[in-house]
């Protein structure tokens, strides 16, 4: 029976998408009848040639046109528009059978968008059809406004309907038998009720964002019906390349808009798309990180900006297999670790996002923003992910006091950074000033695999490097002035930021007195005023757990270098308990 339903051979299943070949295979082997198809379900997809060229079409149409050939009975159903057949010829023989069944109801309940009429008609139609050996399938669009994400004891009366007809449905051995499928669109797992979506007689089918050979050929088909303007030297080739993590729905937007407008694609304009479209996209849970300069605007880390210049060779050269799964970024307050990142980001030409507050108070919402950032991560590889204050933000295994979706969520991103099909691809910066406080799952080999560490500059050079830096960096123009012997002033360990305040603040000092180059006299003023912040032992508590946390002597400070571990580990937590810290 199965060979004469979905596919008529081996050969149609391997021009089928991978994920399309993956329902078909477990349709085939008729053990479940519930699928959850999931992810990139508002996009078009590729139907058929016509005289040469596939017609994009959604998902609903690939279905029921593609899988399932239009054949025998595939009804859809979503709370908008209620029940609908793929054919005229369908949805009059439904209307037919059932008014001649219950002839005292009226039309509209057949075909209502009330699940309790929807589904309860629906089930005396498919079980009347069964025995005809006919082919049924059920389409359910939105399938999150019919089993929602909440604990059964806080479904209403008509989500628990929902939840135990698609579970009864799901294991009833007449439907398994009788060739009966459901399939629930969502474009969130973690949007349906979790035990539904754990059951063992339910097959998940994840479409994802389309690859650069799909988005070719369907830039290629705008190409040839004149509707795409690009510029002279580009082609879909090259930008289909630059659009990863951009659907088919996202070019044909960025080509009307462009054809609209009158003006051709460029570089340039697709960066500023691309960079709107996805944080868009992600619900502005995901912020690009947009870099002006490149490791040459570091001062000083010699050893760390030689790892990263190396890093960015490898990926230059497509030496993805070569790279670390992610970097741990760690030493005290000021020292410039975020931007290193973003100098890295400008220096290979990848981009880099950072993950901002995905967290919600609202059950289930925090799992399902997650699970669209991680979708829309994987489609944009190669990407770098910088995750700042990452002790915080990502938290652990074992917090209390939301009913567990800390948990959950930890081991969701534990578990997608250790996964090693994305290696290079997805590159992650943790950045902390307590790498002490981040578990050990995170900083373990086969995620932040490599720990570097950032500290204050050391030596009178070193600082004068700095400030020349922050000069270039802020684009201020100071007069020719003995940097050194100025700041001999700085009696403590100076970090980058305390000289960029210092910097600031002389260039508001000129500005008061109208004059546009910092002076001598204006930086010696402001010298004589600053007063750093005073945590002498929160700044030794972070210089010293990075040193602890260090994978390579040389970048560890000189004074730091001949510290026995086992020293190291009491005066840290002599400090912990000076701070008063567990």
């Amino acid at each position: 029976m199965a060979e004469q339903l979905i596919l008529k051979n081996l050969d149609f299943i391997r021009v089928l998408p991978s994920w399309a070949q993956d329902l078909s295979y477990k349709y085939c082997s008729k053990t479940a009848n519930l699928y959850m198809v999931h992810g990139n379900i508002r996009d078009f997809l590729p139907n058929k040639m016509v005289e040469g060229e596939f017609v994009f079409v959604r998902v609903q149409d690939f279905i029921s046109e593609v899988l399932f050939g239009n054949k025998d009975i595939i009804a859809f159903y979503d709370r908008s528009s209620g029940v609908n057949f793929c054919t005229p010829e369908m949805q009059k023989d439904y209307l037919h059978t059932m008014e001649k069944m219950f002839p005292d109801i009226k039309r509209e309940e057949f075909i209502s968008n009330d699940p309790f009429k929807a589904f309860t008609h629906l089930e005396k139609y498919f079980l009347l059809n069964i025995p005809k050996n006919l082919r049924i399938v059920l389409i359910i669009d939105y399938a999150e406004t019919i089993v929602p994400q909440a604990d059964l004891a806080g479904l209403g009366e008509e989500d628990r309907f929902c939840f135990v007809t698609l579970n009864r449905w799901s294991h009833d051995p007449i439907f398994t038998q009788g060739d009966v499928s459901i399939l629930l669109l969502t474009e969130n797992l973690a949007d349906i009720n979790p035990k539904l979506v754990a059951s063992p007689s339910t097959v998940k089918v994840n479409i994802p964002l389309p690859d650069e050979t799909v988005r070719d050929s369907f830039l290629k088909s705008l190409d040839r019906k004149d509707q795409l303007l690009m510029e002279y030297h580009l082609n879909t080739q090259r930008v289909a390349k630059v659009t990863s993590g951009l659907n088919l729905m996202n070019l044909n937007q960025i080509a009307a808009e462009s054809y609209q407008e009158d003006r051709p694609i460029t570089l340039e304009y697709l960066s500023e798309k691309k960079k709107e479209i996805i944080e868009n996209e992600s619900a502005g849970l995901l912020e690009f990180i947009e870099s002006e300069h490149d490791l040459s605007m570091v001062s000083g880390h010699e050893f760390v900006k030689n790892r990263f210049r190396s890093a960015a060779k490898a990926i230059k050269r497509g030496r993805f297999d070569v790279l670390p799964m992610g970097y741990l970024i760690s030493g005290p307050v000021g020292t410039g670790k975020s931007f290193m990142v973003s100098a890295f980001a400008g220096e290979i030409g990848i981009p880099i996002v950072r993950f901002r507050n995905f967290r919600s108070k609202w059950q289930g919402v925090t799992e399902s923003n997650l699970e669209k950032i991680l979708n829309i991560l994987k489609a944009m590889a190669p990407v770098g992910v910088m995750i700042d204050e990452a002790d915080a933000f990502l938290g652990d295994r074992n917090q209390d006091g939301d009913s567990g979706t800390s948990n959950r969520i930890f081991a969701q991103i534990a578990s997608f950074m250790g996964n090693t099909e994305f290696r290079g691809k997805i590159i992650w910066f943790l950045i902390t000033c307590r790498p002490d406080l981040l578990p050990i799952d995170l900083k373990r080999q086969g995620r932040a695999e490599e720990h570097l560490a950032l500290f204050y500059p050391e030596t009178a050079e070193e600082r004068e490097d700095l400030f020349d830096t922050l000069v270039r960096k802020l684009k201020i123009r100071i007069q020719k002035i003995p940097i050194s012997e100025l700041l001999k002033k700085f009696k403590f360990d100076c970090s980058g930021a305390d000289l960029e305040s210092v910097l600031i603040r002389a260039k508001f000092n000129a500005a008061i007195k109208n004059h546009n180059t910092i002076t001598r006299e204006d930086l010696e003023e402001t010298l004589h005023d600053f007063v750093p912040p005073a945590y002498p032992h929160e700044i030794e508590l972070q210089n010293l757990v990075a040193v602890l946390e260090c994978t390579s002597r040389e970048m560890v400070p000189k004074k730091f270098r001949n510290l026995e571990r086992t020293r190291l580990i009491a005066e840290i937590s002599q400090l912990k308990t000076l701070l008063g810290e567990h």
